[in-house]
């Protein structure tokens, strides 16, 4: 269980701030609510204090803070599946399973303010001089080939 919430707890965090934050917030907020909609109410509010903490960070300070909201998630989501009796902390902790699966399996970019989040394959190439290419998949890096002299 504690991977489990380290997972969600990291997976809350890199979303804060990316195009994919809309739909993770929806997501765990109604994880954490279960058909409550106070609690579903409160967690979204929990979720967009994160997301305004992080983007408040200053840049000497984003490091610090990511680390404090993983943990503070990950808290969180431990405390929920503890409380809970083993068949439904199963069926619970299934559920955040298919929700993260979901979350990492999308094919999609997004950027946040410390880098680019990219689910599903990337092929980038450099043209006209430029210095690298990369794919993505199976990582590889490597430089482009030299243009031939009809391609100048």
């Amino acid at each position: 269980m504690t991977a489990l919430a380290t997972a969600g707890g990291t997976a809350v965090v890199q979303a804060a701030g990316t195009d994919a934050w809309t739909g993770v917030r929806q997501q765990v907020a109604r994880w954490f609510g279960r058909g409550n909609p106070q609690r579903e109410h409160a967690e979204l509010e929990r979720l967009e204090q994160t997301a305004g903490e992080l983007e408040a960070a200053r840049p000497t300070e984003v490091e610090r803070v990511r680390i404090r909201q993983e943990s503070a998630w990950q808290g969180r989501i431990e405390a929920l599946l503890e409380s809970l009796q083993d068949g439904e902390r199963a069926r619970i902790a299934d559920e955040l399973r298919t929700l993260l699966v979901r979350q990492t399996s999308h094919s999609s970019v997004s950027a946040g303010q410390s880098g680019l989040a990219v689910g599903g394959p990337v092929d980038v190439r450099a043209d006209h001089g430029s210095a690298a290419a990369v794919t993505m998949g199976n990582v590889t890096l490597g430089n482009p080939s030299q243009p031939g002299p009809h391609q100048d």
